[in-house]
């Protein structure tokens, strides 16, 4: 970050890193799920192909991040459990919660059509998360006991609703008929009317799905006499198991064993007061501006990856500007936001009912949204380049007691693209005009603003002022009133003087 008399705003974030020993676990949902498989038409009660796709992510999750050694999902939701002395992004659990969701939501979209080769997505699907902080190895046992638990109820419950859907009756018919009964009263149900046996029902659907790294003989190589050199290799496997918290499927795992300790004792009832702590967390402080800011995860690789043009891609700061409208149009008490690079801010309104749910949904829902308009949204601004490896987004949420102390945090980071806009220019000018990377650093180090601006001219013919509004002041998106109509508007304006606001005093109001 650059270096300005704003930056005093940094001391309102507060870091969140989890101490060890404890074992990390993040679990990720779907948001607004009934309404997502509607629009797509996926079966009911349970559609295999989607949750062969919500698998194959957790996968794919599981190999980026080795640090998650094991994994639970079912449905529209998946738990990833951390080795207990993971390191990983300094333990700090906005930026795990984050980048986890961001990189799940990022291969759903990207692996879709993989398994609904026939359907589009009809819009961005999201995913919202939290953070389970466990103390020891008997509390996991507790959170895998209940999710398993809870995977058993609301398919059960799934497979009754649907089958009497199915038979005529309507939604609410069936949502009565269901109202209050039991475990065995659901399976006499499905028995004796629709003759469906639960237990024959796949084994995906009543037990979840597990993924976690396994050793499997392979052939490594032929002997001179051609027979086969078997040695064990580590491989990600998925697996559907009964009972995942009992002894019999945990302490057979040598690595969850190694890494996260062996559990002394079946579980005979899940304890309410776990279940309560698995649901807590603190709330957003009242009467604050919040304001989440999501930035790109190893976006030097990625522009490189893509091939971006250098100092900036306008087609790639375009469509984090159509990301940021997406988000504006989903969450409504957003009202404004800014952006600059890989990283975008977004504001919500003083009086919203999203400080009132917990920070980890607010943040895992506002990056999880971003990161999937980015990914449908590619081909739209890169039309001939094919998304080669998926884009991730960290995030966290930071809240501001006053107007005036948010004035100044956009305004840090509208001099931070200023800063870094005029060194990145000048920069890149000097490489691709044959100087190294090395030798264009020294040229520029400690090098003031009016330098800058004087080698850019004098070497160059370059103009600084007259470069686009977009690369050196960055992006405002917001609701504005048009005619009668409000409408989401990307403009490239000061922020950080008085004019901006003054002509938007709805904003901030």
């Amino acid at each position: 970050m650059a270096n300005s008399k704003y930056e005093y705003v940094k001391s309102f974030e507060v870091e969140d890193e989890i101490v060890l020993p404890h074992v990390i676990v993040v679990r990720l949902h779907a948001r607004d799920f009934l309404r997502f498989c509607k629009a797509h038409e996926l079966r009911r009660p349970y559609d295999e192909e989607a949750l062969d796709l919500m698998n194959s992510c957790a996968e794919f999750v599981q190999r980026k991040y080795p640090d998650i050694l094991f994994s639970y999902g079912f449905n529209d939701e998946y738990s990833f459990v951390f080795k207990k002395k993971t390191k990983f992004y300094e333990r700090r659990a906005s930026k795990i919660l984050s980048l986890i969701t961001s990189c799940f939501t990022s291969v759903f979209v990207d692996k879709w059509k993989e398994f609904f080769s026939g359907r589009e997505l009809k819009y961005p699907p999201s995913f919202s998360g939290q953070v389970i902080v466990c103390a020891t190895v008997d509390v996991l046992q507790h959170y895998l006991a209940w999710r398993q638990h809870e995977c058993y109820i609301a398919n059960q419950y799934s497979a009754c609703f649907w089958a009497l859907v199915s038979h005529g009756r309507t939604e609410k018919e069936a949502e009565d008929i269901l109202k209050d009964t039991k475990k065995q009263e659901q399976n006499e149900m499905l028995h004796q009317q629709f003759n469906i046996n639960y237990n024959n029902l796949p084994k995906i659907f009543r037990w979840g799905s597990c993924v976690l790294l396994m050793e499997v003989e392979a052939i490594v190589k032929y002997d001179n006499d051609g027979c086969p050199v078997k040695r064990l290799k580590k491989q990600i496997s998925t697996v559907h198991s009964q009972d995942i918290a009992r002894r019999t499927f945990w302490n057979q795992k040598p690595s969850l064993v190694k890494e996260l300790g062996s559990f002394v004792e079946d579980i005979k009832r899940i304890d309410k007061d776990y279940i309560k702590y698995f649901q807590s967390e603190a709330k957003l402080m009242p009467y604050t501006w919040a304001v989440i800011r999501i930035d790109g995860c190893h976006f030097h690789k990625f522009a490189d990856v893509h091939k971006f043009e250098k100092p900036n891609d306008e087609q790639a700061l375009k469509l984090m500007n159509e990301c940021a409208v997406g988000v504006l149009d989903e969450f409504r008490e957003v009202i404004f936001s800014y952006g600059v690079s890989d990283e975008y801010s977004f504001i919500l309104k003083r009086s919203s009912h999203l400080q009132r749910t917990n920070p980890s949904d607010i943040v895992s829902s506002v990056v999880s949204l971003f990161t999937s308009m980015y990914v449908m949204k590619w081909k739209a601004f890169f039309p001939l380049t094919d998304l080669v490896c998926q884009p991730s987004f960290d995030g966290r949420v930071v809240c501001y007691p006053s107007t005036e102390i948010l004035r100044d945090y956009l305004s840090w980071r509208q001099v931070d693209c200023h800063i870094n806009n005029q060194y990145n220019t000048c920069f890149w000018m000097l490489v691709k005009s044959g100087k190294s990377r090395s030798d264009a650093q020294q040229i520029l180090k400690g090098t003031q603003s009016q330098e800058k601006m004087e080698l850019l001219a004098n070497n160059f013919g370059i103009d600084y002022n007259t470069i686009g509004e977009m690369l050196r002041l960055g992006s405002s998106a917001f609701w504005e009133e048009e005619n009668g109509c409000s409408k989401i508007v990307v403009q490239h304006c000061n922020i950080i003087d008085d004019g901006f606001w003054g002509a938007h005093p709805c904003i901030l109001a």
